[in-house]
């Protein structure tokens, strides 16, 4: 007798164009077609967030391909699984009856399997008396097969995004060293231009860059770095080219931001003229004779200890961590929102918060830290101020206290000294900071 397949699901669920779409391709699956299923199972794994399944659907789909007693899914044979939903339970780790009714849906809607119900509902086999099938109700695996060439080109699809997006990381990650290192080369070498302008081009190129970045946005940035990778490098090696070995003083090259290099010797002329005619000469000297370079955040810790009482766990390994904890010790210490602001914006955020660690430092003997930090604000404003100093003065006397205890040997006495509360038994440093910390202090805010 001549049997009947359906087409619409049994009882409440309702049938839909994404079904009769998905029954239509399973019709077209050519004759003697056959696909190894472990391997397009893997595919369509590759490509789930394209075709929309999901990690749970995923495994009652693996379910369902071991209830098919061979490896191959083949056009011409049964293509038809009737486990039922405790045997599936068991095959997919124990999933919960209503998490499995769930996903089996979202199966049938991603086009992955057709449910071919019974009049009840039930899922069964009726088989001849050769024990071969003659009729089985269950979940018809036919569109696996028929859309298997479709799930392998979503799957290179998606491992071509995937490879672009990793060659995008990896491009960012070069440019972001070769631009700090660039820079870092440029202040220290003494190169003309504008250093501090480039660095705040450079925080404001990464600063759009969230924590999760499209690949898209990772492009678009990484061709905003290659700009500026390119006018920084064009600017050194100009300058390198206009070096004499055997001279003494270096001759200026190529200026950032400066269309006319012939000009740059004649400003600072002018400009350290004025200076020495208004009295500021030796501050502003004291001032240049610091180091150009950021102030590492080791060297800011090490100074500042305190700080780390304001995080949990007592860690700071970042910079952002440090800045976490400066807006902690902001109210701690009386300072208002607005002088904190006006700080950030004449320093920048991280000099702004490296002060407040220092004040932080010294806070027992500061009477009004809102008031020093107005002050130190308005010298940043004037050119007269940096945390080198600052900084410094903190490692000079740590380093001193550090002497006075190896010489008395009195442990008792270190341990209940205010110095002592922050600083080791025995303080290591490099030698340029012993040198940086023999230089007369000047400029201190």
């Amino acid at each position: 007798m001549q049997t009947h397949t359906p087409t619409t699901p049994f009882g409440r669920r309702t049938m839909s164009l994404g079904m009769m779409a998905s029954q239509a391709v399973a019709k077209t699956v050519p004759e003697g077609a056959q696909v190894q299923k472990w391997q397009v199972f893997h595919t369509i794994r590759e490509a789930r967030d394209l075709i929309g399944a999901t990690d749970r659907a995923l495994a009652i789909l693996n379910a369902l391909l071991s209830f098919h007693p061979e490896t191959e899914l083949s056009g011409d044979g049964e293509l038809i699984v009737w486990p039922s939903n405790e045997q599936l339970m068991a095959r997919a780790n124990g999933m919960p009856a209503t998490t499995l009714r769930r996903h089996l849906a979202v199966l049938v809607d991603c086009g992955l399997i057709i449910r071919r119900d019974s009049p009840n509902g039930k899922r069964f086999a009726r088989k001849g008396r050769g024990g071969q099938v003659e009729q089985a109700y269950g979940f018809d695996l036919a569109p696996i097969v028929a859309r298997a060439e479709e799930f392998e080109e979503l799957a290179d699809a998606v491992r071509a995004e995937k490879n672009a997006f990793r060659l995008a990381k990896e491009r960012l990650t070069l440019l972001r060293r070769d631009v700090v290192k660039l820079i870092e080369t440029g202040i220290e070498e003494n190169v003309p231009g504008n250093w501090g302008r480039v660095q705040q081009t450079y925080q404001a190129i990464v600063g759009r860059l969230p924590r999760s970045a499209p690949r898209q946005l990772i492009e678009d940035i990484c061709c905003d770095l290659h700009g500026l990778y390119t006018e920084i490098l064009e600017v050194l090696e100009s300058f390198a080219k206009t070096q004499n070995p055997d001279a003494n003083e270096s001759h200026s090259g190529r200026h950032i931001q400066n269309s006319n290099p012939d000009s740059i010797s004649e400003s600072e002329e002018g400009s350290r003229k004025e200076n020495e005619a208004g009295g500021g000469a030796a501050e502003n000297d004291n001032l240049r004779s610091l180091p150009k370079r950021e102030l590492p955040l080791g060297i800011v810790l090490d100074a500042c200890p305190d700080v780390k009482d304001l995080v949990p766990g007592g860690e700071i390994r970042h910079w952002r961590d440090f800045l976490a904890a400066a807006e902690v010790a902001r109210p701690l210490l009386g300072v208002s929102p607005s002088a904190w602001r006006e700080a950030c914006e004449a320093m920048g955020e991280v000099q702004a918060a490296i002060t407040l660690a220092a004040i932080l430092q010294r806070s027992d003997q500061i009477n009004s830290a809102g008031g020093y930090l107005r002050s130190l604000t308005d010298k940043a404003r004037e050119g007269k101020f940096s945390t080198w100093p600052m900084v410094m003065a903190l490692l000079r006397a740590k380093l001193d206290a550090g002497k006075r205890a190896e010489l008395s040997g009195d442990r008792g006495e270190l341990a209940t000294s205010d110095a002592s509360d922050s600083a080791p038994g025995k303080l290591e440093v490099s030698e340029a900071l012993l040198r940086s910390l023999k230089k007369p202090s000047g400029g201190r805010g």
